[in-house]
C-alpha cells in the first residue's frame, strides 16, 4: 500500500513538474492591433476591453500593444501592411464596409442602407452561425486575415455645416461617404454629389468648405469634434455601423490552439462589452451634443430615404440574395439560421 501510494506522489510531483516547466517556457507575444478612432470612442473602448480581457485570461503572456487615434495609419495604410508578410500589425479594428472594398462579399451585405431595423436585430445576427460565415469569409478569398468578433458604433447619420431636416435638402451638396458602392449609391439617390476626402482630412475639409457634409456614428461625429465645424446631424440612420476586428493569417497560425481561444473568448467578451456600452453612450453623447450647441433632427418618416436609395439596396442584396434574406430574418422575434449551419472555426 506504502508503495502505491508512494508511486502515486511520484506521478503526481512529475506531472506537477511537468506542468510547471509547459508554462515556464510559453514564451510571451506582444500583438499589435490598430485603431482609427480615439480611445474614448466605442470603438477605442471595445478594443480596450478586448486588450484587458486577453492579457487577463493569458496571464499577461499575450499581450496587446493597442495603438488609436490612426497613429499607426488611415485604414488604408494599415492593410496593406497587413496584406504584406511579416506584417508589424497584426490585429486591426475596421468597419464591415472597408472589409467589403478588399472583395469579402457577404460583408458588404451588412452596409446596405437599412438593413438592420435597430440594434437588437444585429446583435442577434452577429452572436449566430450566420455572423460565422463572414469572419471566416477573408480567409475562403484568399486575404490572408481572419475576423475575430464583431462590434457596432451605432447607425450612422449625416452631419452638415448647413442645416438639414429631409432628403430634399441634399440636393446640390457636396458629401464625403466611404467609397463602397451603397455609399455612393445612396449619396447618388438623394442628388448630393460625392467628394472623395480620407478620414484623416475630413475636419479640414468640412472646416475649408471642400465639402458640406458627411457621415458618420454619432460617438465619432463628437469624439473628433465635428460638430464644432458642423453643428447639423439628421438622425437618419442609414446604415448600422458595424465593426470587425481582424488578425492576419500568418499570426494566427503561428498561435498555439490555447493561444487562439483565448482570443476567440476575448472577442466574446469585447462584443458583449460594445453591447452593453453602445445604447448608453449614445444617450451620453447626445446629451454633450445638444450642451455644445448642435442641432439634431429626428426623421420621423424613413420612407422616402428608403425610396431614394431603393435601386442601391437591390444591387447590393443581388450579391447573395439568399445569405441577405438570413440577415434580415433576424429582425423576426422567432428568428431562426435557415440553414442551421455551423461553421468550422
Amino acid at each position: 500500500m506504502k508503495k502505491a501510494l508512494l508511486l502515486v506522489g511520484c506521478m503526481a510531483a512529475c506531472f506537477s513538474m511537468l506542468s510547471c516547466t509547459k508554462k515556464a517556457e510559453e514564451k510571451e507575444i506582444t500583438l499589435v492591433m490598430a485603431e482609427v478612432n480615439p480611445a474614448e470612442t466605442i470603438a477605442g473602448q471595445m478594443d480596450q476591453a478586448f486588450k484587458q480581457k486577453v492579457e487577463e485570461l493569458s496571464e499577461g503572456k499575450i499581450k496587446i500593444d493597442l495603438q488609436c487615434s490612426g497613429i499607426l495609419g488611415d485604414v488604408d495604410s494599415v492593410m496593406d501592411l497587413m496584406l504584406k508578410p511579416h506584417s508589424t500589425i497584426q490585429i486591426h479594428r475596421m468597419s464591415a464596409v472597408n472589409m467589403a472594398m478588399y472583395g469579402c462579399k457577404k460583408s458588404s451585405l451588412l452596409s446596405i442602407p437599412f438593413t438592420f431595423s435597430n440594434k437588437e436585430h444585429f446583435w442577434k445576427f452577429a452572436t449566430s452561425d450566420s455572423a460565422e460565415e463572414i469572419l471566416d469569409e477573408p480567409l475562403e478569398v484568399g486575404l490572408g486575415l481572419k475576423g475575430l468578433f464583431f462590434g457596432e458604433e451605432g447607425f450612422r447619420h449625416f452631419f452638415s455645416t448647413k442645416k438639414i431636416e429631409k432628403v430634399e435638402d441634399f440636393a446640390g451638396l457636396k458629401v464625403r461617404g466611404t467609397n463602397d458602392k451603397a455609399m455612393q449609391g445612396l449619396i447618388a439617390g438623394v442628388k448630393a454629389t460625392s467628394i472623395p476626402v480620407n478620414y484623416a482630412d475630413l475636419y479640414v475639409a468640412l472646416q475649408t468648405g471642400v465639402i458640406d457634409a458627411a457621415e458618420q456614428p454619432i460617438a465619432n461625429y463628437l469624439a473628433n469634434h465635428f460638430n464644432d465645424i458642423a453643428p447639423y446631424m439628421i438622425f437618419d440612420g442609414h446604415t448600422l455601423g458595424v465593426m470587425e476586428a481582424v488578425i492576419t493569417k500568418e499570426c494566427w497560425d503561428s498561435l498555439s490552439e490555447k493561444q487562439q481561444q483565448i482570443l476567440i473568448e476575448a472577442g466574446k467578451y469585447a462584443s458583449e462589452f460594445c453591447r452593453k456600452l453602445s445604447q448608453t453612450e449614445e444617450d451620453k453623447v447626445k446629451e454633450g451634443l445638444l450642451a455644445q450647441g448642435a442641432t439634431l433632427t429626428n426623421v420621423d418618416d424613413i420612407k422616402p430615404w428608403q425610396q431614394a436609395c431603393a435601386d442601391v439596396i437591390a444591387e447590393g442584396a443581388s450579391v447573395d440574395p439568399i445569405f441577405y434574406q438570413e440577415i434580415l430574418n433576424y429582425a423576426k422575434n422567432d428568428a431562426q439560421p435557415p440553414r442551421g449551419k455551423k461553421i468550422a472555426k
